[in-house]
């Protein structure tokens, strides 16, 4: 079993969990960001320059923080809250994640989102260290977030026992899976961003 070097191309695997994950990552999921801002713009809320700004459409956005179905890394270039139907797709990820770890007898992961939405202000902050902040980006909607590809969080066994550790490149091909389904089933817009290291979703 092989990794191509550029990281774009996931193995298929014949073995008793029946993990394939997807021929190739950046061909099952180039949706560019011309078509997902175009869905962000029609269903997500206005952008806001600063995150005093945002404080006043908090009514229209659903806080999301970690729970039983995803992790959160710190956010420093943006806010915990989405649009509903945005929060229910985050969630529905998470959980499905851990449903298709059951199913393959897998231990618990959880997945770790990396990025929310963003201010005008945050985005301005973010360019200074990454080139691929746009001020074009979906981000500002509501609509989109960023889900580690790299990490994922171990849910320990709350009894105290030793849990067996699952490889990153395992749990990004079963995350992979679930995308892809999503996907099918309309729901989602996916880009796979290899130097950030994150999947970029925009709800539909």
């Amino acid at each position: 079993m092989a990794f191509s070097s550029c990281g774009d191309k996931s193995m298929k695997m014949n073995n008793p969990r029946n993990i394939k994950g997807v021929v190739s990552y950046k061909r099952s999921f180039g949706d560019l960001n011309a078509v997902q801002l175009k869905t962000a713009k029609a269903i997500g809320i206005t952008p806001v320059a600063s995150r005093e700004e945002a404080e006043h459409l908090k009514k229209k956005l659903v806080k999301i923080e970690p729970c039983e179905y995803y992790d959160m890394d710190s956010l420093t270039h943006s806010i915990p809250y989405l649009v509903p139907t945005a929060s229910a797709l985050l969630e529905s990820i998470g959980e499905n994640f851990l449903d298709s770890l059951e199913s393959k007898g897998l231990n618990p992961n959880k997945i770790i989102v990396t990025s929310v939405t963003r201010t005008k202000e945050d985005v301005k902050r973010l360019r200074r260290t990454n080139v691929n902040a746009s001020m074009n980006s979906c981000h500002f909607y509501g609509t989109t977030f960023d889900i580690s590809w790299k990490r994922f969080t171990k849910v320990e066994d709350p009894d105290g026992r030793p849990m067996q550790d699952v490889r990153a490149d395992t749990l990004k091909l079963v995350l992979s899976e679930v995308l892809r389904d999503l996907k099918k089933e309309e729901r989602c817009y996916v880009k796979y961003e290899l130097k950030q290291g994150c999947f970029h979703i925009t709800a539909r």
